[in-house]
């Protein structure tokens, strides 16, 4: 899937909970309306990005996908910025 987005945040090699603590500060940094391509190898972070966006009032998780990455598995997620 080619899903446009305006920055990159590699978390790989970071462990739950970190993938979605970096991406809340950076997706803060962000402007309404942009998207956020969060790239992780915690297989958790599948689950923990979903759980943001159901109750965060200022993100959406436009996409997730698993890609695989200097032979490794990494979850993709998209993230855009809602207000």
């Amino acid at each position: 899937m080619t899903q446009p987005f305006n920055q990159v945040l590699d978390v790989r090699g970071q462990n739950c909970p970190m993938p979605l603590v970096n991406a809340r500060k950076q997706v803060g940094a962000i402007g309404p309306g942009e998207v956020l391509k969060v790239v992780a190898t915690d297989k958790g972070s599948v689950a923990d990005f979903q759980g943001w966006a159901k109750i965060a009032k200022n993100v959406e998780l436009v996409a997730q996908e698993t890609e695989s990455m200097d032979g490794a598995t990494v979850y993709v997620h998209y993230v855009k910025r809602t207000a």
